[in-house]
């Protein structure tokens, strides 16, 4: 809020993702899913090049979620137990690492719960006793705000007209994004990157049936938007540790299941080598969490959520997209198509100012890509590749690929042979 109302665009994009989710994908996704995301992606394309690129781009998400995950808890800790830093970073992580090592979905799922009842009671309370302080009258709040940062300009040696400007401008738009181009970039990433995050999509796969995926939806978007609503009043966000342990649950997926078990060992890998690859993996996991918590400690949280989300929106939603939604696409253009939005995004994040100029150190304004999100240049980047890709692919695959959409689509609407699958 110190940077002006444009700040809620937080809460806006990633609320305005979960309808998306609602009626483009929840019940789609829970009837053709088994595990992960590849699953939904690689139901009628060629196995090995889809899993490779669904394991890359979840991989890719994963660990920039993890930074901004690992760099609020370990502050949080750091705030309420007076610890150094690092040494909260690597209690939050052990601790993320011994529940998913040892209770794996189901403890990640109770410490979800847990967080989200104690979250939406503490906020709510928050909320109500700020509005308390000023009879319950927002005009009165947001004018002891205004006045509480006129103030702090003043005493930092601003004269009266230009404190009163900064005071002012909490109250408006244009500090936070300050172009058009990165505001609708910022705005489509954070929109369609919810769509094509792998810890969320991996939930549809832990419902009963298609019924209970949307119905959790929009539960969960009710909460979601409940919760949001009240920012306006504490204007403060929660980082919640239970993300820590989806994120790496759905990276070590991407890893035991897609590339171990169904690359390498072409589907015929045992029970224990899965479980042993997978846990193995937790552990390389939380090792690299902790370090890029480190190595990130000064780094703005929210911000780098939102580079996930780019990530996402220019990778996983496109393949996902349109590998359910449209007949034409093939194993060549979901493949070349989402690498290109996986690269590309990554690329301009790591040459935005975000990465470029507050991470790396190098001079104001010297960032290659100027603005703040990636998601405008390589989300249509992605989706025009892969349309390209798949109609100008004439191999004998594509025309599996295409014949096999029937099938997929009557399995999507109906469910019908998705609880076989899941039972498998």
């Amino acid at each position: 809020m110190i940077n002006g109302y444009d700040g809620l665009i937080y809460s806006i994009g990633f609320l305005v993702g979960w309808p998306i989710i609602t009626f483009l994908l929840a019940e789609k996704l829970r009837n053709l899913g088994k595990f992960t995301f590849a699953d939904v992606a690689a139901y009628r394309f060629r196995q090995g090049p889809i899993r490779a690129f669904a394991a890359s781009g979840t991989l890719v998400v994963v660990l920039f979620y993890l930074i901004a995950q690992m760099v609020g808890a370990g502050q949080l800790i750091k705030l309420l137990f007076g610890l150094e830093y690092w040494v909260a970073v690597v209690l939050v992580g052990v601790l993320m690492m011994v529940y998913v090592l040892f209770g794996g979905m189901t403890a990640t799922t109770w410490v979800q719960i847990i967080k989200a009842g104690l979250l939406l009671f503490g906020a709510s309370f928050m909320a109500i006793m700020v509005l308390a302080q000023y009879g319950f009258s927002p005009e009165k709040l947001f004018a002891a705000a205004v006045q509480v940062k006129t103030d702090a300009a003043i005493a930092a040696g601003k004269d009266a007209v230009q404190a009163s400007t900064i005071g002012q401008a909490i109250m408006g738009p244009g500090n936070f994004i300050k172009d058009p181009i990165s505001a609708i970039s910022f705005g489509m990433a954070l929109m369609f990157g919810t769509a094509g995050l792998p810890h969320i999509l991996m939930r549809f796969f832990t419902v009963p049936d298609a019924k209970e995926a949307r119905k959790s939806v929009f539960w969960a978007t009710t909460w979601i938007g409940y919760f949001y609503i009240l920012t306006f009043i504490i204007v403060a966000f929660a980082t919640i540790l239970a993300v820590v342990a989806g994120l790496t649950l759905s990276g070590t997926s991407a890893v035991s299941h897609d590339l171990y078990s169904t690359l390498i060992k072409k589907g015929e890998a045992s029970n224990e080598e899965v479980m042993r690859v997978s846990r193995t993996t937790t552990l390389i996991l939380g090792v690299v969490a902790v370090l890029l918590g480190i190595i990130f400690e000064k780094q703005n949280i929210a911000f780098m959520v939102s580079l996930a989300f780019a990530i996402a929106a220019s990778a996983n939603f496109p393949v996902l997209f349109l590998s359910i939604l449209w007949k034409g696409c093939t194993t060549r253009g979901a493949t070349i198509g989402g690498f290109l939005g996986l690269i590309v995004a990554l690329l301009l994040t790591l040459l935005s100012p975000s990465v470029w100029e507050a991470t790396l150190g190098n001079p104001a304004g010297s960032a290659p890509f100027p603005y703040a999100s990636a998601a405008l240049f390589s989300m249509p980047l992605a989706f025009i590749a892969i349309w390209f890709f798949s109609i100008t692919d004439k191999s004998p695959r594509a025309e599996i690929d295409r014949a096999g959409f029937e099938a997929q689509s009557v399995r999507s609407e109906t469910g019908v042979g998705a609880e076989a699958a899941s039972a498998h």
